[in-house]
């Protein structure tokens, strides 16, 4: 072995011997870090309660997670006044996840964080209210929180309030409030509400000129595969609009149709109809997940795009 090879080896195990002290070092400035939470956590500090749960929950600081042992620590941090804690031990009693899955304790902790106007929190209260999740369904609550939540910051409310208005869902159809919520939602980088913010940009550009059609020119235009006709004609025969009696069988048929030719906000409705009972449809959760998930993951022109 040469010189300079030798030389080499030498700087080759000094560098293995350095990153392993360092290895080390970080290794026991984390057990010691972990173990000032654990003292200050024993002494009753909420946020280094909180702290310790999060790090059994997680497995922080190599430890192995283990949320039953790290459930025991947010609910003492909870009952201590912190509302993230609140919030953890709200989604581990309606998840089921290191507590018994319990919809009502749930709501009563998520209630306690949102007191404490923790947005997130704010936002799964609305949602409870609004689906029956572990409290009775009340539409007006669950405008309440979720307006609470929107303002507060959260996406996922700004994106729901904005839906609800642009689908009338709870609150009467809005379009110019359901682009301010959207548009805020997106700003905040909500990836569904930026989609369908283009989706609805989309629709009012191709059905500006459908809107002005009468019957019998939008029905052949249906009846020839476009699916913003086949949507226009949908919504006609739903609400009894211009010269269509209402008739919800030919408005299901119609938005079937336009959404197997790609328009998504046929997509959105269907779901809905689905979700709800609408349109002479039983409720069929399957069926409303199957026309969201066709929604989310359709490209957002199709909602513009005649079929040929």
């Amino acid at each position: 072995m040469g010189p300079r090879k030798g030389q080499a080896v030498v700087a080759g195990l000094f560098l293995l011997l350095a990153l392993a002290i360092a290895a080390q070092a970080v290794i026991s400035d984390s057990a010691s870090e972990l173990d000032l939470i654990r003292q200050q956590a024993e002494k009753g500090d909420p946020g280094d309660e909180l702290l310790y749960g999060l790090a059994l929950i997680e497995g922080r600081y190599g430890l192995r997670p283990d949320p039953a042992k790290g459930m025991p620590w947010i609910r003492r941090a909870a009952e201590g006044g912190d509302a993230y804690a609140a919030l953890v031990l709200g989604n581990a009693h309606a998840l089921g996840r290191g507590v018994r899955k319990d919809p009502a304790k749930a709501v009563e902790w998520w209630r306690r964080a949102a007191q404490k106007e923790n947005a997130e929190a704010e936002y799964h209260l609305g949602k409870a209210y609004m689906d029956g999740f572990g409290v009775p369904k009340d539409p007006r609550k669950a405008g309440y929180w979720l307006r609470r939540a929107a303002d507060d910051g959260s996406a996922d409310a700004q994106y729901l309030l904005g839906r609800m208005h642009h689908e009338g869902v709870i609150v009467e159809p809005d379009q110019e409030t359901a682009l301010d919520w959207l548009g805020r939602a997106a700003a905040n980088g909500h990836r569904d509400a930026v989609h369908l913010l283009k989706v609805i940009e989309s629709w009012v550009r191709a059905a500006t000129p459908l809107a002005q059609e009468g019957y019998e020119a939008l029905h052949q235009r249906a009846l020839e595969n476009d699916p913003h006709a086949q949507y226009e004609l949908a919504l006609r025969y739903e609400n009894g609009a211009l010269d269509v009696h209402a008739d919800p069988k030919k408005a299901l048929t119609w938005f079937e149709r336009a959404a197997r030719n790609g328009n998504v906000l046929a997509m959105h409705r269907l779901a809905r109809a689905y979700e709800k009972g609408e349109l002479g449809v039983s409720p069929d959760a399957q069926k409303a997940r199957y026309w969201r998930q066709r929604a989310r993951t359709s490209h957002p022109a199709s909602a513009a795009q005649p079929t040929e």
